[in-house]
């Protein structure tokens, strides 16, 4: 049994490179073979990456998230091609929209979050998009301008309503959930999980945000997400065996691994 975490801010967790390298590790030793490493700005990314060179079971998603909007970086559009020809280079994110703190302008992060959009088309990636109190406008731009590789919904916020909306639009979506899945009040997500499709639930650890219920007081780590996984398999009313088995094939589809 295999758990893929499609979302940690590895480099958030640790600054100590040696440290970085025990977080991957320890996850192995808790059954998450694969993780993928999100760095929300280009200013890290470079250190991050190198520290985890020698971790196999890491992948890199790069790009630029709204909290930068207003400090992309200089030439930040040449150093996001440059990075995706680096070995395990598997996502464009995380991008996308948040008016909830209301980082720069919504013109702005909006400019922002659809050039990368076009440059995953243009390269052929995948997006792992960031959506807080901006469904509507995400929505919008996702119907016109979502990659042919398609995007993830990271650490899905909205209710089962908008997944309806989602789902009727026909778009290659997938919904990732988070720690706070396992949270009693989290009703909206609980309420999600219901109306979707299994081949289109992702997990993640979201760390070091987001720990679930049972690891609450402590920092989170992808060691934790398998606590994620039971939760969504009590939900599904499957075996955790059955879900994980999902979970690894559905996330390696996304991301164009070999399921292995």
């Amino acid at each position: 049994m295999q758990f893929f975490d499609t979302h940690a801010h590895i480099g958030l967790i640790f600054d100590d490179p040696i440290e970085r390298l025990l977080v991957t590790q320890e996850a192995r030793q808790a059954g998450v073979s694969r993780i993928v490493s999100i760095c929300n700005n280009l200013h890290d990314f470079a250190k991050v990456y190198d520290n985890l060179k020698s971790a196999t079971n890491v992948y890199h998603a790069t790009g630029v998230s709204p909290s930068e909007v207003q400090n992309p970086g200089k030439g930040w559009l040449q150093t996001i091609e440059q990075n995706l020809r680096l070995p395990r280079m598997i996502a464009v994110g995380e991008i996308g929209l948040d008016y909830y703190h209301k980082f720069g302008d919504r013109k702005s992060q909006i400019e922002l979050f659809i050039t990368q959009l076009d440059l995953a088309s243009k390269l052929n990636y995948p997006v792992i998009i960031h959506n807080r109190d901006a469904g509507r406008d995400v929505l919008d731009i996702l119907r016109d301008r979502l990659p042919p590789k398609g995007g993830v919904l990271h650490c899905y916020s909205e209710n089962a309503e908008y997944a309806k909306k989602v789902l009727s639009l026909d778009l290659r979506l997938y919904f990732s959930f988070a720690g706070n899945l396992t949270y009693r009040n989290a009703r909206n997500l609980h309420e999600t999980v219901a109306v979707l499709p299994l081949d289109r639930i992702l997990i993640e650890s979201e760390s070091p945000f987001m720990v679930p219920a049972e690891q609450r007081g402590k920092r989170n780590m992808p060691k934790f997400l398998p606590t994620t996984a039971r939760c969504l398999a009590e939900m599904l009313d499957l075996s955790l065996e059955e879900t994980a088995n999902a979970l690894w094939e559905n996330s390696n589809r996304f991301f164009g691994l070999p399921n292995e």
